[in-house]
């Protein structure tokens, strides 16, 4: 068996990683517009921004590379990733995922009832999820198609200055539906 021919394509501890930015030598551009700390903003050519980077033992990293001239920010390279994912992990935790929550009332839902599930609906849209409420109807229950209605337009009065309909009372084959979504923050009361 011959021996084996080693593979020029193969580097040794896989294949280099790309940087997300360029940096350094990886800038292309003959100027760039420089930005950073300790840096005085303006257009410089790129040899000159080079020196100024290495001077303050940083990282010439473009920011830009779309604008004209490039955008470049002399920072700490590593520092920088850090900083850039620490933000991107603070905004996700931030955020608040909408999930849609259902309310299920009979035609013949009782005022207890219907204002102990009207409670629940003020909760959950002050926490910011939508509200989808139904009226099911059972066998021949479906002939009282009226008092379904007045039941989800009751609802969405009482729960005005909490949430917006999204879709008035329409019937889908036994259940009749009503779509609420939470307010802005800024408009509540």
């Amino acid at each position: 068996m011959p021996p084996r021919r080693p593979n020029p394509n193969y580097q040794r501890g896989g294949p280099r990683k790309q940087n997300e930015h360029n940096i350094n030598t990886d800038i292309e551009a003959p100027e760039v517009r420089l930005v950073g700390e300790n840096v005085e903003v303006g257009v410089y050519s790129l040899d000159k921004a080079r020196q100024i980077a290495e001077g303050l033992g940083l990282d010439l990293v473009e920011i830009s590379p779309n604008a004209e001239p490039p955008v470049c920010r002399i920072v700490d390279y590593q520092k920088f990733l850090y900083d850039k994912k620490r933000k991107e992990r603070e905004a996700k935790q931030n955020s608040h995922k909408q999930l849609v929550k259902e309310i299920r009332f009979g035609p013949n839902t009782d005022e207890h009832d219907f204002q102990f599930k009207l409670k629940h609906a003020k909760t959950f849209l002050e926490e910011g999820d939508k509200v989808k409420a139904y009226v099911h109807f059972k066998g021949r229950s479906i002939a009282y198609k009226e008092r379904g209605e007045i039941i989800l337009l009751k609802f969405a009065q009482e729960l005005a200055e909490y949430g917006k309909v999204e879709l008035l009372p329409k019937l889908e084959g036994n259940r009749m539906f009503l779509n609420m979504a939470p307010l802005p923050k800024n408009l509540k009361k």
